[in-house]
């Protein structure tokens, strides 16, 4: 039999379709987890906390295939995982829809000023005039990451006569090279981004970066806080040298409460909820776990792979 070290959570989603070839081991505390992990083939670990995830992770020396809920797994012990041949299953795409809906909400939000409608509603105050006058259509957005959330988000805006241009490895097919985006700039109006946490992409956008968008161009980021310089960021806000800064990841998280940006009045900050505004994440992630079970033990391929060793 294969041994599964499973949450208790998704129990009731995953017990009655699993195979026969497969022996649960239902964990519902921390403590369980990692008195179990020692005999997992299979693991799913995912917990709030990042830290007994790893401690499980370190724990599973019988580890064959880790699954994950996450989309990014920076935090995990990515180098014993290579070591030990671990096949590891991820959460990309499972969030992807409400990510990308997420983002059409931010911009129109900017755009429209929305946030100052909220406030007067709060105050009872009657405006005479909208205090966002942008309109997505006609704009242009360079979005960085076209993986299953970001080919959503560039549907969605598209829908919204936004002019969207990814930025891939290989360039083409109105794509732009990874050579050839910081050139092109300001060009654009918004510029997203929904690249993996990598050390590739690790301060990804910087004062350079900064300096060279419209002074009127807006960054949205629902990727990590990590790809992005903050306190250049922060500097840039403060100078208005960019037109704002729509993020839903910070660095860290939470935000510490004394934090500038929370009162910058061209940032908007939403606490990293855009993968959560829904209800069918456990789910997906049940039925997609239950399905990966049934190819692990046909000898089949499982989908979607994470690499430990590039990161996403």
């Amino acid at each position: 039999m294969t041994v599964a070290v499973l949450s208790g959570l998704v129990r009731p989603l995953v017990e009655p379709h699993l195979p026969s070839q497969i022996e649960p081991h239902w964990y519902t505390s921390v403590e369980e987890m990692l008195d179990l992990a020692p005999a997992a083939e299979i693991g799913w670990f995912d917990l709030d906390k990042k830290e007994p995830m790893i401690a499980a992770v370190e724990r599973a020396g019988k580890l064959r295939w880790l699954n994950s809920i996450y989309a990014g797994l920076d935090f995990l012990p990515l180098d014993l995982l290579a070591q030990r041949g671990v096949m590891v299953t991820n959460g990309a795409g499972i969030n992807a829809i409400t990510i990308a809906e997420y983002v059409v909400m931010l911009m129109l939000a900017h755009a429209k000023g929305y946030r100052e409608v909220v406030r007067a509603q709060d105050r009872h105050e009657w405006l005479m005039d909208s205090p966002g006058k942008m309109e997505l259509a006609g704009s242009r957005a360079l979005l960085l990451g076209l993986g299953a959330i970001g080919g959503l988000i560039k549907t969605r805006l598209e829908a919204f006569d936004v002019d969207v241009v990814p930025v891939r490895r290989s360039g083409g097919q109105g794509a732009l090279g990874p050579q050839e985006w910081r050139a092109r700039l300001g060009e654009f109006d918004w510029v997203i981004l929904a690249v993996p946490a990598t050390p590739e992409t690790d301060g990804l956008i910087g004062a350079d970066e900064l300096a060279a968008m419209k002074d009127s161009a807006v960054l949205v980021n629902i990727a990590r806080g990590a790809v992005v310089d903050q306190p250049a960021l922060v500097t840039a806000l403060q100078a208005n040298a960019i037109g704002g800064a729509l993020l839903d990841v910070t660095t860290p998280e939470p935000l510490p409460t004394d934090h500038p940006l929370w009162d910058l009045p061209n940032t908007q900050i939403t606490m990293h909820l855009s993968g959560r505004a829904q209800t069918q994440m456990f789910r997906r992630s049940a039925e997609r776990f239950v399905a990966n079970c049934r190819r692990y033990v046909a000898g089949e391929p499982l989908a979607p792979l994470f690499d430990p060793k590039r990161g996403y």
